[in-house]
């Protein structure tokens, strides 16, 4: 339980470091980034998996790439849910979420050296 507290909590800060690299996409504050990432990752959970399957041809003929606009779809769409995340364009939601999915793995690695059980 504490590792997702942690997990969520280090997302949250990930997008308003999402916010400070690419100033395109904005957060209006700490608790509007804990509401996007749960957001993100709820959608990311129920949503993304019926997009992947559905999409997998195109995903197979472009290797994978199309994730990509997946991931971004999901951003875009988080966006639109919520006044607090404020994404302008798909090609914003691009590249916001290629640096919170950066994020999120490096978040990954860290809480499972963290969290590790002997």
């Amino acid at each position: 339980m504490l590792k997702i507290l942690v997990r969520w909590f280090l997302l949250a800060s990930a997008l308003l470091l999402v916010t400070q690299l690419y100033p395109a996409v904005e957060v209006r504050s700490f608790g509007s980034a804990l509401v996007a990432a749960l957001v993100l990752g709820l959608l990311n959970a129920v949503v993304r998996p019926v997009l992947v399957v559905l999409t997998l041809p195109v995903t197979v003929i472009t290797l994978g790439l199309f994730l990509f606009v997946i991931n971004a779809l999901m951003f875009y769409f988080a966006a639109s849910l919520l006044e607090g995340l404020q994404v302008p364009t798909f090609t914003a939601a691009l590249i916001g979420s290629l640096i919170y999915s950066l994020c999120g793995v490096v978040i990954d690695a860290a809480l499972e050296a963290l969290f590790e059980r002997r």
